[in-house]
């Protein structure tokens, strides 16, 4: 796969060529992740399942404090390379790797030795523990692969080719869904297995993406004098990089809190936002990877100077998320009813209804977050992610004042209303930054 010129060529053909892989690859990714809860709970069990998904919140954490460092390097690559500067852009890369490396080693050590701790501030019940904190501990061991991974991903997005990651992911979770299978079903190994099935699949996607570069892409490959780190490139890769893995957490320990006003509802309510959940991660997926495309292609021509073509591209990847907006929220208007179906039984109406109105609403309510992801993609791309900082700051506070607000007299609807006042708040924060920047054209 060759590296694609996002500075030349049809701007919505380059977006679209973009962005549909990474569409593909989290709809795998999610699809694979549903699959294997259930794959622990039937065949280990509930203490299994609980287990997993006690971890959840740490895992997470990780892996977006992982991806939003990759993302600050793939920002500063982008513009290398529209630039047509190879030489930094190979600089970017090693100087990445090199830190990259020693803090996921960090974070091993510190997370393999701290992990029962980490869960009794989680309050994990003692009688699920010993099995959640053995289930950590692996997942830990794995944190530097998941970052070689993720940092070979995004440089192989900086330069255009979203095609080769997608490739080795499938490959990944196509393999980790085997492994869960033979060790855990087969087996019965019990949740370890399950954990050292998503380590091993992590270290081969790791070395068969690092293989590729080597092989495929000369333009990437790092020679033996260019593996030193650059004080410049590095001071711009953690300033970009923490502050994309800062805004990122947000979303997380936001959810976190509107949990909690959920559980204050009862069972029925519990059951009911988690499934809609589910719905939510699949609608949003797709106008987060427009964004994605959105920011490699403004970041590329911003190196390369192109100021229209910079403008052009935002304005047209904003009409892509907002025909998507339109168009979740009128499959999510005629499916609401068959989704809920899905995941709970059908002797449960209460449930049904509740979860189908809260859908309702965000049939109409999606358009929302396709507009705040294509700003946040302009802000990316023009390197300034202190904005996607305070816009999800505002977003997720608004919501979880509003989630507190409307959820005792409305229900599980009122968190899609919350959702959507949130939305509206963090457009009016960044929206006059947009036309402000667009009409000075600043690069």
């Amino acid at each position: 796969m060759a590296a694609v010129k996002m500075t030349e060529g049809s701007i919505p053909g380059r977006l679209l060529g973009y962005a549909w892989p990474l569409v593909a690859s989290n709809l795998f990714q999610l699809t694979y992740n549903a699959v294997d809860s259930v794959v622990v709970g039937q065949a280990v069990g509930k203490e299994a399942l609980a287990a997993v998904g006690t971890s959840a919140p740490v895992t997470n954490l990780l892996v977006l404090g992982i991806s939003g460092l990759c993302v600050g390097a793939g920002v500063i690559m982008s513009e290398l390379f529209g630039k047509g500067n190879e030489k930094m852009l190979r600089r970017e890369l090693a100087t990445t790797m090199v830190s990259g490396v020693v803090l996921s080693v960090v974070l091993m050590v510190l997370g393999m030795a701290f992990a029962p701790l980490i869960l009794r501030l989680l309050m994990v019940p003692d009688s699920v523990l010993p099995v959640s904190a053995a289930y950590l501990r692996i997942i830990f061991a794995g944190v530097p692969f998941t970052f070689l991974y993720n940092a070979m991903s995004y440089a192989l997005r900086s330069v255009g080719d979203a095609r080769t990651p997608l490739m080795f992911l499938v490959f990944s979770s196509i393999l980790n869904g085997v492994l869960d299978v033979v060790l855990v079903w087969g087996l019965k190994l019990g949740v370890q297995a399950s954990a050292a099935a998503t380590v091993i699949s992590q270290l081969l996607s790791a070395l068969l993406c690092i293989l590729y570069v080597r092989v495929r892409f000369p333009l990437l490959r790092i020679r033996r004098d260019e593996w030193k780190m650059d004080r410049e490139l590095l001071r711009r890769t953690w300033q970009y990089g923490g502050v994309t893995a800062l805004q990122q957490s947000c979303q997380p320990i936001g959810k976190l809190l509107i949990q909690g006003a959920v559980n204050s509802l009862g069972v029925d309510a519990m059951a009911c936002f988690s499934a809609v959940g589910r719905m939510d991660d699949y609608a949003c997926m797709p106008a987060q990877t427009i964004s994605s495309a959105i920011t490699t292609f403004m970041a590329q021509n911003r190196g390369a100077g192109k100021t229209e073509r910079v403008r052009a591209g935002f304005l047209t990847g904003m009409k892509l998320e907002a025909a998507y907006g339109i168009l979740i929220g009128l499959v999510t208007f005629f499916v609401r009813f068959p989704v809920m179906g899905l995941f709970v039984d059908a002797a449960q109406t209460a449930v049904i209804r509740e979860g189908a109105a809260y859908l309702m609403w965000m049939s109409l309510f999606y358009f929302l977050p396709s507009m705040t992801n294509g700003v946040q993609g302009y802000f990316r791309g023009m390197g300034r992610m202190r904005m996607t900082l305070w816009g999800t700051i505002t977003q997720i506070s608004f919501r979880v004042l509003f989630v507190y607000l409307l959820t005792p007299s409305m229900g599980i609807p009122g968190v899609a209303f919350a959702s959507a006042l949130g939305w509206v708040c963090m457009l009016m924060l960044e929206v006059p930054f947009v036309v402000r920047g667009l009409r000075e054209k600043r690069l």
